[in-house]
């Protein structure tokens, strides 16, 4: 699982509702083949649907919209093998990082890569983030617990903050401030999908939930396979809404150090995020019978509220005092408690 879906916007053509391969508006999706690695760009796209936040590409020039679609087609693809291909997920996607490295020194062979590799090459894009996806991936077959939340931000690392170093990338921006900005927005968009996807992780053998999380709040991991949480559950999802809205809410100045289209866009990534986190918290925190979505009116109203906030002298400032300093991304979200451990699970 990695935090794509947020980056670029649902694609041309495709779905508008729904996780890929899960189908939040209906039903899961069937095992991709083992020959996943040969399916084009086209079909990537198509078969993508957009958990993603709908933030519209189509505001952005022909050139910096196809570079995002082709970062986008990579990204899905990596995250349908380590999410959904039957057969040795393992080889699949070592194979996929061997076809991407010739991108650097060679001629990729697959489609998804040969249609990525003239955005690396115009944009000169480094390799490190999209072997981070793939690592990503590569920990999701290993690893399915995380003990703590500092464990939980190294995996964000992997599977989240490397799309925006390439968004960044391609719009030719990417400064050590505003990738640190980005890191926060990313970071949070990921534990929002963890967050809205914790019954469909769970089915999967994942949870994404700390588990010193699950031991402050009482809640044992069997409390996960109910219908609907109970209380417990509720409060533990309360406490990672209000985890995520501190983390997306540093991030923010980000929208402040951009200009023109990409300004728009990284403020529908963050109007994307606070809606989220307000559907979860209107569906009382209750994600275990489904992942709580935002309509798209509300998605619109908080990406504009975003945009519009970040042309105020307060977010000018703001922005300008990111660059100076950013607190440090710690366990616990700095100013949110936990209860004490105990309380016994539901």
């Amino acid at each position: 699982m990695t935090t794509s879906d947020a980056k670029v916007g649902s694609p041309p053509g495709g779905p508008t509702g729904g996780r890929a391969g899960t189908g939040r508006a209906g039903t899961p999706a069937a095992p991709l083949p083992g020959d996943a690695l040969t399916s084009s760009p086209q079909d990537v796209l198509r078969a993508a649907s957009a958990e993603n936040f709908p933030v519209s590409p189509l505001i952005l020039p022909a050139r910096q919209r196809q570079h995002l679609f082709a970062i986008y087609g990579f990204a899905r693809l990596v995250d349908d093998i380590g999410d959904e291909a039957s057969g040795d997920r393992l080889a699949l996607l070592d194979a996929l990082e061997a076809d991407l490295d010739r991108i650097w020194g060679g001629t990729p062979t697959l489609p998804v890569i040969q249609a990525l590799a003239p955005t690396v090459r115009e944009c000169g894009l480094a390799p490190e983030p999209f072997r981070r996806l793939v690592a990503a991936n590569r920990q999701d077959q290993l690893v399915t617990r995380y003990d703590t939340f500092d464990d939980l931000l190294r995996y964000c690392t992997l599977s989240a903050d490397p799309v925006g170093h390439m968004v960044l990338g391609v719009f030719g921006v990417s400064t050590p401030d505003r990738v640190e900005l980005s890191n926060r927005v990313c970071t949070a968009l990921q534990i929002v999908e963890h967050v809205q996807d914790v019954a469909e992780d769970y089915a999967a053998g994942r949870i994404y939930l700390p588990r010193e999380d699950l031991d402050s709040f009482g809640v044992h991991e069997r409390d996960l396979a109910h219908p609907s949480a109970g209380p417990a559950v509720r409060e533990l999802i309360a406490f990672q809404v209000l985890r995520a809205r501190r983390i997306l809410d540093e991030g923010t100045p980000l929208v402040g150090l951009v200009e023109g289209r990409l300004r728009l866009l990284l403020a529908g990534f963050v109007g994307g995020g606070r809606a989220a986190l307000d559907a979860v918290e209107r569906a009382g925190c209750d994600v275990l019978g489904g992942a709580p979505t935002a309509p798209k009116p509300r998605i619109v109203r908080y990406a504009l509220a975003v945009a519009l906030t970040s042309l105020t002298p307060s977010a000018r400032r703001a922005a300008r005092s990111a660059r100076v300093v950013l607190p440090p991304l710690v366990t616990g979200g700095g100013i949110i408690n936990r209860p004490a451990a105990g309380g016994g699970g539901e």
